[in-house]
């Protein structure tokens, strides 16, 4: 595929995740590099929903650490055990947060993240991976549809692990 993005104007999410996941899987189906795919698929995401940060954490050295991201300076190393991230990472399982102050133990990187969604990323063996964490600077941003969306594209990228 040609490193073109074609974002449908004037749609609901659904339809931008319905359009993104065949271009997200032309990007990274011959590409061998975790990198560049991780790369490729945050740069996707924040040109087409404009969201605040996104990107992913690789789980290592007995922690979350961060890669390829599109936004302000993140945290760099998270504990498995803090934060959206590491719960999501410690659950194994989708973290919808509404409004992150509210959120217990939440770990403010960038005080202008008002929202967020973290999505668990499995190996074939079914551990844990790397997350993926989704900022928004708007409250209640996010909904099942994006969990959906997002799920998408990650299967995508889990069938290369």
């Amino acid at each position: 595929m040609a490193e073109e993005l074609i974002i449908p104007v004037g749609t609901d999410r659904k339809e931008i995740y319905d359009a993104l996941i065949p271009q997200i899987s032309g990007l990274i189906e011959t590409e061998s590099d975790l990198i560049a795919n991780l790369a490729n698929i945050t740069a996707v995401l924040k040109e087409a929903f404009g969201f605040f940060w996104v990107g992913f954490y690789i789980a290592k050295e007995g922690q979350l650490v961060l890669g390829p991201f599109q936004g302000p300076i993140a945290c760099t190393r998270i504990p498995f055990h803090k934060g959206v991230c590491g719960a999501s990472y410690s659950q194994q399982k989708t973290i919808l947060v509404p409004d992150v102050d509210h959120f217990p133990g939440h770990i403010a990187c960038s005080s202008a993240s008002k929202s967020e969604i973290v999505l668990p990323v499995f190996h074939k063996n079914g551990t844990v991976a790397m997350i993926l964490d989704v900022d928004s600077d708007q409250l209640d941003d996010f909904s099942e549809i994006d969990a959906a969306g997002l799920q998408s594209i990650l299967t995508l990228l889990e069938r290369k692990l």
